[in-house]
């Protein structure tokens, strides 16, 4: 296996579900693996969060769905945003539970489902507030109308997505309101879900009947107890001293003060760490950090050691915890950006290991 690998520990991916069902109230989980489950393998932790007893599974692309059903996961899996009317072929072809944003979309699902002799179920999406994909919450009324007419098609549930359920109040109680509308025009007998991850931490009272953890599922969402998931392990490649004065990497943004042992370590940009860590950055052994060094060049990342060591020596370049210089959580607050982000750039080409009960239970080469 290539000396550079994404662990995942499957025990706290068990212990954030725990967490979010019970911040939920009981209700059924919808869990989002879109993005390759966030980086994290999509197949394995779809499998994994269908065996902890998850409603079912949300995706955004078809071939995410696709790849899924190729994996012989055979639970429901939700097709996110809004379908494209060219799209319906292939979204019945794979099994998906397709969303509804446009009437274009629904008449081109009912002939496709028509054709085959069969109903396609659907969960129709409501624009609430973020303006984003959905009907107008504004004409339940009329979409159902419109809805019922179509006979290749059969609800099956409603759903909206909060646009700042972490700090705007006042708009997430709107759109609140406005689902409770949607709800009120189509009545009993539907499965209703809003809440995203900051939905159920803080508004668990739009659980509704389920609930789509995306980023908590993942643990990256620090101070309510959730567990990242994953851990970037890595051997170096070569380890060396290198005399004062000499400079490091492209660019040479990095010069020796003194004699430095210099550790190269076979992973770079191209396997999801943001270039712009350069001399900022940190990875972990033996419980101590110590920095990387030199540009991120797109296979490979420099980092100063205390002396020489062996090639099998391991280093966490991500640890699994919230530290400023060496987790995703620290990763994105260096790079000004979200813990989504340098999640899903995760490379595919990263072997992933899975863990339960620190046992290896399955492994996903690239």
């Amino acid at each position: 296996m290539r000396p550079a690998w994404l662990e995942v520990n499957l025990d706290a991916l068990a212990h954030n579900v725990s967490l979010l069902r019970e911040r939920a109230g009981g209700v059924p989980l919808i869990g989002v693996v879109k993005a390759n489950a966030y980086g994290h393998g999509s197949v394995e932790i779809g499998r994994e969060l269908v065996r902890l007893g998850v409603w079912g599974l949300a995706v955004a692309t078809v071939g995410e769905g696709r790849h899924l059903r190729e994996a012989g996961i055979t639970a429901p899996v939700l097709l996110l945003g809004g379908l494209h009317p060219s799209q319906a072929g292939e979204v019945l072809a794979a099994g998906l539970i397709p969303s509804l944003s446009t009437l274009e979309a629904a008449r081109a699902l009912d002939q496709a489902a028509r054709a085959l002799g069969r109903r396609a179920v659907v969960h129709v999406k409501w624009d609430t507030g973020m303006g984003r994909v959905g009907f107008p919450w504004e004409d339940a009324a009329r979409v159902k109308a419109a809805l019922e007419g179509l006979e290749g098609l059969e609800v099956g549930g409603h759903y909206s997505h909060f646009a700042d359920a972490e700090e705007n109040d006042a708009w997430t109680r709107s759109q609140i309101a406005h689902f409770e509308a949607v709800r009120a025009a189509w009545g009993a007998g539907y499965l209703y879900h809003l809440a995203n991850t900051a939905g159920i931490l803080n508004y668990p009272e739009a659980a509704y009947g389920a609930v789509r953890p995306g980023i908590s599922l993942y643990g990256l969402w620090p101070g309510v107890g959730l567990k990242p998931v994953a851990r970037l392990l890595a051997r170096p490649t070569l380890v060396k001293c290198l005399p004062p004065g000499h400079p490091i990497g492209y660019g040479g943004l990095y010069t020796t003060q003194g004699h430095e042992w210099i550790a190269t370590l076979p992973m770079g940009y191209a396997d999801g760490m943001p270039r712009l860590l350069y001399n900022r950055a940190t990875v972990r052994l033996e419980g101590h950090n110590h920095p990387v060094v030199g540009r991120i060049s797109m296979d490979q990342i420099t980092v100063r050691v205390p002396g020489p060591m062996s090639l099998e020596t391991v280093f966490e370049v991500v640890t699994p915890d919230f530290h400023p210089s060496s987790s995703l959580c620290g990763w994105a607050e260096l790079t000004g950006t979200v813990s989504y982000e340098p999640a899903v750039r995760l490379a595919a080409r990263l072997p992933r290991v899975y863990l339960r009960g620190g046992v290896e239970v399955a492994r996903a080469d690239a």
